[in-house]
């Protein structure tokens, strides 16, 4: 099981916002927290069972300006 936790600005979520949400749904994962903190950004989590689908949705999150990812074993 892994745990991948997504980061972007408000900037970025106005920007990638619909192409995120649109990729999420091709990964076998549930949202486990969804945060808009007071500035705008946004933190996600995510569990993720299959450790190539967790590599495959870190490397497309990376690809959206201003997200950021990083994922460990839950």
């Amino acid at each position: 099981m892994w745990l991948l936790k997504v980061t972007c600005s408000s900037d970025a979520w106005k920007h990638s916002g619909v192409e995120f949400k649109t990729m999420t749904d091709k990964y076998q994962g549930d949202c486990i927290s969804s945060k808009r903190m007071p500035d705008g950004t946004r933190i996600m989590e995510y569990k993720i069972k299959d450790v190539s689908d967790v590599e495959a949705f870190y490397d497309e999150c990376a690809s959206l300006a201003g997200f950021t990812a990083y994922f460990e074993s839950f």
